[in-house]
């Protein structure tokens, strides 16, 4: 369970001021919650989008109130990459949702230790659907899977909570070996009679100017 303690925010103060407080401004909304702008410690903020991702239910709590809520988006600051606004979206607990959650790519492939295959990933990350209480953080890919050049990894192959499912149709490639292929780099050939020939060609040149300018 992931808890998060924020302030409701007064839409007329300068934004920047409350970065430079320490503070980051926000947004929840869905459903039936209005839009509610409110404001949040940076280091909180940081931590818990850390620990939660964006398919964990976290409880909101501003001013006694207790809202769930999903992370649903994040501004980047475009030079320092800290984060400077987010969007929380509201959830009913007994409604389902469709989140993207990330793919850890975990373990070896046989096939590229042993037989010189290169690891190719497809996604980076899953969309999946089911009630917020089942969302998994993230999903794992077992690439101890792929033992063979012509192996691969499907949606249907990753193992997702009770409850539930991935968007994607079961047959799409997660990941896959792709074979490396060695071209031979062959040295042209050098015609000696030719350049025999050429040589003689200007040294012949070179003895008629000159017996020209004699």
């Amino acid at each position: 369970m992931f808890t998060l303690a924020a302030e409701k925010r007064d839409t007329s103060i300068d934004t920047r001021k409350l970065r430079a407080g320490g503070k980051i401004p926000g947004v929840f909304y869905g459903g039936k919650t209005k839009s509610t702008p409110i404001s949040i410690s940076k280091i909180d903020f940081k931590k818990i989008w850390k620990e939660a991702g964006e398919s964990s239910v976290i409880t909101l709590n501003t001013d006694g109130k207790e809202v769930d809520v999903l992370i649903h988006d994040v501004a980047l600051d475009p030079i320092t990459d800290e984060p400077i606004h987010f969007d929380f979206y509201a959830i009913d607990k007994d409604k389902k949702v469709i989140v993207s959650v990330p793919l850890v790519f975990s373990g070896e492939s046989l096939a590229v230790k042993n037989l010189g295959g290169t690891l190719v990933k497809v996604f980076y990350e899953l969309e999946v659907e089911g009630l917020p209480k089942d969302l998994p953080h993230d999903v794992l890919v077992d690439l101890s899977l792929l033992t063979l050049l012509d192996s691969h990894i499907s949606v249907g192959d990753l193992k997702l909570p009770v409850g539930v499912v991935a968007t994607a149709e079961p047959g799409e490639t997660v990941a896959s070996i792709a074979q490396q292929k060695e071209e031979e780099e062959v040295a042209p050939e050098i015609d000696l009679a030719s350049i025999e020939v050429e040589k003689k060609g200007k040294k012949e040149e070179a003895e008629e100017v000159s017996s020209e300018k004699a």
